[in-house]
């Protein structure tokens, strides 16, 4: 009998591999036909790479329409793949997805998501807003679905639990959504996800439709608990300073693609990218150092119709004939991934 291998907790728990996600945004067909308009895809990812180790923090930053989202969206398997693959713990996650373990793959990672007024159920009560995963993935003791007061008063038990672990009050199990603040929205979002008791959590900008005060208190819950529970985490976010206080890692995107990928403090101590260096100076500075300050220039480009050669080359101070002609690819320099030919030829 062979030994079974166990999976090497040295190993990334998450490693993703030239991920690429393409949306047909075509008009209807008898619109082309009349028209005479070809089909129009956009590459929302298109082919990026990295790898979270266990109990660490990985952070995407980016402006608006970058990806960010679709990336969250592809790891936990609400979005399949048109290229590349999502391994967890070793394994594929498209394949499982699609297998009878699906189920006990979802238990092991949960996603929160950025609008705590949209989702959740304006006519459940909490108890069954948080009691849910317990019951679809079979976690009660007592035979789950058999509607008996034992089933309910250990759900009840259990809820409380975790309303507790967030900060929040054993007797809001009975209280409606509306009845709580945007915060308290939020932290009921981070129980749900800590029902099935998972390994990672992808954080789909938590905190950006709360006030700055709740921010950090739910920024504070989500980093306790990550020390505590060993958590593993994918935080996706525009703010540069809530990324600077959560994350261990950080990721830039531009256009569906990574354009710098960094430890924190070498990301935000010497950013070495263009497009970084835009995004950092854009932070008001409040200590008044009087360093050079390059604004954020000019927009997002289309991506139904991206810009040859690097897609950032029509915002960028330092771009040339090369930018404009051929892809950067991600390559390391000095311990950062770097997608940039200026900092390749020693321009930047």
């Amino acid at each position: 009998m062979s030994a079974v291998l166990k999976p090497d907790p040295s190993a990334p728990l998450v490693q993703v591999h030239d991920l690429a996600k393409t949306f047909d945004v075509s008009a209807p067909w008898l619109n082309r036909m009349i028209e005479r308009q070809p089909r129009q895809f956009v590459h929302a990812v298109d082919g990026i790479s990295f790898s979270i180790q266990r109990g660490k923090t990985l952070a995407l930053v980016g402006e608006s329409g970058c990806g960010k989202s679709t990336v969250a969206r592809l790891l936990v398997g609400l979005y399949a793949p048109t290229q590349g693959r999502v391994e967890f713990d070793g394994v594929d996650t498209a394949a499982t997805f699609r297998s009878k373990n699906a189920l006990a793959l979802r238990r092991r990672m949960q996603m929160i998501f950025q609008d705590p007024y949209a989702s959740l159920n304006p006519r459940w009560k909490v108890a069954d807003i948080v009691g849910e995963p317990l019951k679809e993935h079979g976690l009660l003791q007592t035979a789950s679905g058999s509607g008996t007061a034992a089933t309910k008063d250990e759900m009840r038990v259990r809820v409380a639990q975790l309303l507790q672990s967030v900060g929040l009050a054993a007797a809001d199990v009975e209280k409606f959504p509306h009845q709580f603040s945007g915060g308290q929205r939020q932290r009921i979002s981070i129980a749900r996800a800590l029902a099935t008791q998972p390994e990672f959590l992808v954080c789909d900008e938590p905190t950006s439709a709360l006030d700055v005060s709740v921010q950090a208190q739910v920024l504070n819950i989500m980093k306790d608990l990550q020390r505590e529970q060993g958590l593993t985490y994918l935080f996706i976010s525009h703010n540069l300073a809530v990324v600077r206080h959560v994350s261990d890692q950080v990721g830039v995107m531009y256009l569906g693609r990574i354009v710098e990928l960094a430890d924190k403090a070498d990301l935000f101590g010497r950013p070495r990218h263009p497009y970084t260096r835009m995004l950092l100076d854009a932070i008001p500075d409040i200590h008044m150092s009087g360093r050079a300050r390059t604004p954020v220039q000019g927009e997002v480009p289309n991506p139904l119709n991206p810009p040859s050669g690097c897609s950032f080359h029509p915002r960028c101070p330092h771009a040339n004939a090369r930018c404009k002609a051929e892809r950067p690819a991600l390559k390391m320099f000095g311990g950062a991934l770097i997608a940039c030919h200026g900092v390749e030829e020693g321009r930047i």
